[in-house]
């Protein structure tokens, strides 16, 4: 999904046709065919309504095109006013920009811009620009050929847009709306309220800007359609505009099946009767569509994520954005690949992007999917070549060590072998610059396997070469080269030559392999481009020669002993052999072989949506799980709390009455020890908020496992207790009387009940008298997580409703 400006078109601006008292100019005018008011006018309106930082400059070469400066459309605009031979400088000396007197920015939804000033005789005067269909609409009168206004109704708005502004936009041009209002300041108006200032206004001209097609655009496009990319505009422009110029790169072709829509259009047909977004009218529309003109931001973004989560086709799409404003970064975000412009981009847009163009230039996103495709083909060489290596020399070393008692391939050669399949094959096989060919073939899928199944046919294919010739070599070779076997060599005999010639030519035959992996999806012509890469070259030179020397001079240390030129020849002619093996294998197509599986495969979409939900699962039950306990520890601090609250104040209560034994209370120790007093840390008292009463039977299997002496006496038959308050669940708390409270209860007492009121805990509480709560607190039910202990006399219940 690509924008428009700066990427597929040049980025300068040149204002080409005019609309200017009632007179459609082809080309730019000659000053003296307008009005001088009217001029005067639009002058003004475009040096002052303008950012003061967008400037035109002298080309750096003599002859060469100005410079712009700042936003383009603005200096293109500029670039008018110095073709009808005025200036703009000497107007902004004149209103500098700190006398501005009030300033709308450009925005992307009412896609104007406005500026204040305040005239010499007190009154304001405003200038607006901004897309013509849109600003046509909020102006009410049009300056005619003698610089006056006249009415301009909606008949007249209809009719300009047939006979002007749609044939500027059906050759590519972008039209922009100048117009101007004058204010009074009795009263001032509420300059807050921009939809009532930027109205009524009175047009001065429509010009069509052109905006030039980059010349390497058309070609860059054919070959991303070449390559299996579909290319979609996304811009804010007139959809005639947008039309013209993806026309002109090559996006729609003339008898095409596609469409081409409208930021309003769009989001009607996408939205149900609740303007809810629904993925299945998106995907009645995303496949056909090629155009989406005066988007916003947030269409780009939905197009995006609706492309993205489509599933009317096999694969899932992946899908790049180019952005280069702030508003662009939810859908560099959301997209797979996100392009963020490095001249015309915001900071904003670089870091919600994933690559950065330095030159705004569509071509240059060709290049990075070459290298994109290239860098995966590289890691597929590697690994096609790695594993044709490892199985080999795995088999070989230990079938051989199983056979002979000895493995054909010493540790040094072993770590020669390796140290060619590891660091020189990744060398020289990731090097390979990036070509047009890689342009030629449809893209992989998201969940392809990373060996296909014509990689794993060649791995296995030079692997049953590579092992019938080295256990041909082994158990044979001594009488094909007429040689003194190695297979019962003695321990610290002297290398032989047999051993010698297995590891040659398991070398060579390695390094003619190494070629054959150049090409992982069945090409034939394996050395197409091979001196394109000097470092491929060299590392296999490099590598042919470090093996002559190793295997003449190598000696004892390399285990290898000299062999002779026909024992070379035989080498090389085998290693040679890879390559008309591959040929071999290249002919037998892969569609044949069943057996063959694939490696690396990805997720299937189902399952990769099922392991989403399960993660979106996994977080929720995460997030209730923390949640949860949070509460048990709250409530769990809260009971031990209120447990030492009522140990504490019972001990001191007995102190107080003395009702106990002396000898039953004089140590701390004996005090925790007294089953009347004992704590029970292993149950969880928890109290809920909607804790309901439970039934005896689960009330005796919860105290079951408990020590005897930590045991609660089961509840007693149901009895009706003292107070009945079915509607209302509640905890029962038994807290001793202390002797400031001992007074409260007598007092009480004469009452059937007082209820107290906690402020600070916006609770009531209703205090028994002692006799009746003592009557209650054995009659009623346990209920479940409440904490009561065996308490000495005076004590009185507090009823708490949670």
């Amino acid at each position: 999904c690509s924008d428009k400006t700066g990427t597929l078109t040049t980025n300068r601006m040149t204002v080409v046709q005019a609309y200017i008292g009632d007179v459609h100019h082809r080309v730019v005018p000659d000053p003296g065919q307008l009005n001088t008011r009217a001029l005067d006018l639009l002058v003004n309106a475009i040096s002052i309504n303008s950012a003061y930082t967008s400037k035109i400059l002298p080309p750096d070469v003599e002859g060469g095109l100005a410079k712009q400066v700042g936003n383009k459309t603005e200096c293109g605009l500029l670039g008018f006013v110095l073709d009808l031979q005025r200036d703009y400088a000497p107007v902004r000396e004149q209103i500098p920009e700190e006398k501005l007197y009030k300033v709308y920015t450009f925005n992307s939804v009412r896609k104007s811009m406005s500026t204040v000033i305040k005239l010499p005789d007190g009154t304001f005067r405003l200038y607006s620009k901004g897309a013509s269909e849109i600003m046509l609409k909020k102006c009410s009168y049009l300056l005619d050929a003698s610089g006056e206004p006249r009415s301009f109704r909606p008949r007249d708005r209809d009719e300009m847009v047939k006979q002007v502004i749609e044939p500027m936009a059906c050759e590519g041009l972008r039209t922009i709306c100048i117009a101007y209002r004058d204010l009074s300041p009795s009263p001032e108006p509420e300059w807050d309220n921009e939809a009532e200032i930027v109205t009524e206004l009175t047009c001065i001209t429509v010009v069509g800007i052109e905006d030039p097609v980059r010349p390497e655009v058309p070609e860059a496009i054919r070959k991303c359609q070449r390559a299996g990319i579909t290319v979609r505009m996304v811009t804010g422009d007139n959809i005639n505009t947008a039309r013209a110029i993806a026309a002109k790169c090559g996006i729609i072709h003339p008898g095409d099946d596609f469409i081409c829509l409208e930021g309003k259009e769009f989001n009607r047909r996408i939205r149900n009767e609740k303007g809810e977004i629904e993925q299945e009218r998106i995907d009645k529309i995303w496949p056909k569509l090629r155009v989406l003109a005066r988007s916003s931001p947030t269409d780009k973004h939905t197009l995006v994520k609706g492309i993205i989560d489509s599933s009317v086709v096999e694969q899932r799409q992946v899908v790049a954005v180019t952005g280069d404003g702030t508003n662009d970064g939810p859908a560099l975000k959301k997209a797979d690949v996100g392009f963020a412009m490095g001249i015309a981009g915001t900071d904003v847009a670089k870091e919600a992007s994933d690559i950065i163009l330095t030159d705004d230039n569509f071509s240059s996103i060709v290049k990075a999917v070459m290298w994109g495709r290239n860098v995966y083909d590289s890691i597929s060489k590697f690994l096609q070549f790695q594993l044709t290596v490892n199985v080999v020399a795995v088999i070989v070393a230990f079938t051989g060590a199983c056979i002979t008692q000895d493995s054909p391939l010493k540790a040094v050669q072993m770590l020669w072998v390796n140290l060619i399949m590891d660091t020189f094959a990744s060398l020289a096989l990731a090097t390979e610059p990036p070509t047009e060919a890689l342009l030629l073939r449809k893209p992989y899928g998201r969940n392809n396997p990373l060996i296909s199944l014509t990689m794993m046919k060649n791995i296995l294919g030079h692997g049953v070469y590579q092992l019938v010739i080295i256990f041909t070599l082994l158990f044979i070779g001594e009488r094909m080269f007429n040689i003194d076997s190695g297979r019962n060599a003695p321990l610290h005999s002297p290398p032989s030559e047999h051993y010698t010639i297995i590891f040659n030519t398991f070398v060579l035959m390695q390094l003619f392999n190494e070629i054959n992996a150049r090409k992982i999806h069945g090409e034939r012509n394996v050395f197409d481009g091979i001196f394109s890469n000097p470092i491929f070259c060299s590392i296999v030179l490099g590598t042919f020669a470090v093996q002559i020397v190793i295997v003449q001079w190598g000696g004892k240390p390399f285990s290898c002993a000299p062999l002779n030129v026909e024992q070379w020849l035989w080498c090389l002619f085998v290693g040679v052999g890879e390559l008309l093996w591959g040929q071999v294998i290249a002919t037998v197509p892969t569609e044949r072989l069943p057996c063959l599986k694939e490696a690396g495969l990805g997720l299937e979409p189902g399952e990769e949506e099922g392991e989403e939900l399960a993660e979106d699962e996994e977080e929720i039950d995460c997030a209730e799980r923390e949640l949860r306990r949070g509460q048990i520890l709250w409530f769990r601090g809260l009971n031990r709390i209120q447990t030492q609250m009522r140990v504490v104040k019972a001990f001191r209560s007995s102190l107080y009455e003395g009702c106990e034994k002396p000898e039953s209370r004089n140590s701390i120790h004996n005090f925790m020890a007294h089953p009347e007093f004992l704590i029970n840390d292993l149950i969880h008292n928890i109290p809920l908020i909607d804790d309901t009463d439970v039934d005896d039977e689960s009330e005796l299997s919860r105290y079951q496992h408990l020590h005897p002496a930590l045991r609660k006496p089961p509840p007693p038959p149901a009895q009706p207790p003292a107070r009945i308050r079915p509607t209302r669940p509640y905890r029962q708390y038994s807290l001793p009387v202390t002797p400031c409270n001992r007074n409260n209860n007598n007092n009480s007492s004469s009452s059937s009940d007082s209820t107290v009121t906690h402020g600070n805990r916006n609770r009531v509480t209703k205090v028994l008298p002692a006799t009746q709560s003592r009557h209650h607190n054995h009659h009623s039910r346990v209920r479940p997580g409440k904490l009561c202990a065996p308490h000495p006399p005076h004590l009185f219940c507090v009823e708490t409703s949670l």
